[in-house]
């Protein structure tokens, strides 16, 4: 089945780490029939000189300015050619098998929407495996997860290009676009998978869980469960509850405790 890789690199992105996650998609035991690189604004010398050396095998979209992820994203679905479309960072590095493990989903239940997977976290200092970011497994458990957690590991998913634009394709919203696209599937009520096997391995550093830690991250995790709300997926307690959650553990949280929690609590 042929499908797109769809990728998005902005100017704060380390240039060794996007030929790291490119070579891992071009090694890839099946090879994408497109990679499309959006380049959200203005990048380093170093990035481009990366963009130069992979251009045969990159279908590039420029943005004239940073838009963020969700627009880079919107666009960059727009441009992929093929009905099936995996998502990849600029910094974590696809399993060598990864693809082909998700296609044979597709091919054994065409009326999958969307597949994840697991994946393993590796410090971006040390590469040393730090820990493994497990997610419910099938449609009916990833359908009760969503009302507390994003279910899927974004970097993993593989998804219908069709069905994502029918719920209206990735959109702004502030370190959530993922989990608000997912809450829209969940909505239309379309099949959803995880597999039980690490397919990426994901950099880490450590101030990843510090930056889930302030206010403005916390609206727009309150605004998603406010839409969630809307949309019937979550009750009022649900809402109350997770509002409640989030706000103890990324406002009034120090660090070093949210770190912990993370690590212990939500791996």
């Amino acid at each position: 089945m042929p499908f797109s890789v769809l990728m998005s690199v902005y100017h704060k992105d380390n240039p060794q780490w996007l030929k790291q996650a490119i070579d891992s998609v071009l090694n890839n035991t099946i090879k994408p029939n497109q990679i499309v690189l959006v380049v959200d604004g203005q990048i380093s010398n170093e990035l481009e000189q990366v963009l130069t050396e992979y251009k045969d095998s990159l279908d590039i979209l420029r943005l004239e300015k940073n838009s963020g992820l969700g627009i880079a994203l919107q666009q960059g679905l727009l441009k992929c050619k093929y009905p099936l479309v995996a998502r990849m960072d600029s910094d974590d590095i696809s399993l060598p098998n990864r693809f082909e493990i998700q296609l044979k989903e597709f091919e054994n239940n065409p009326n999958l929407t969307i597949v994840g997977g697991y994946i393993q976290e590796f410090d971006s200092q040390t590469n040393e495996k730090t820990s493994m970011r497990k997610v419910p497994l099938l449609d009916n458990k990833i359908k009760q997860y969503i009302k507390t957690r994003s279910p899927f590991n974004h970097p993993t998913v593989m998804f219908k290009k069709e069905d994502i634009l029918k719920v209206g394709n990735y959109q702004t919203f502030y370190q959530m676009e993922d989990y608000y696209l997912w809450a829209r599937l969940v909505k239309a009520n379309y099949q959803m998978k995880n597999i039980p096997e690490i397919l990426l391995n994901f950099r880490t550093d450590k101030n990843m869980f510090a930056r889930r830690g302030s206010y403005k991250y916390f609206k727009s995790n309150k605004e998603v469960s406010k839409q969630m709300l809307k949309m019937k997926i979550i009750s009022y307690p649900y809402y109350l509850f997770n509002i409640s959650v989030r706000f103890i553990t990324q406002v009034l949280m120090p660090n070093n405790i949210r770190t912990l929690f993370y690590k212990k609590v939500l791996r």
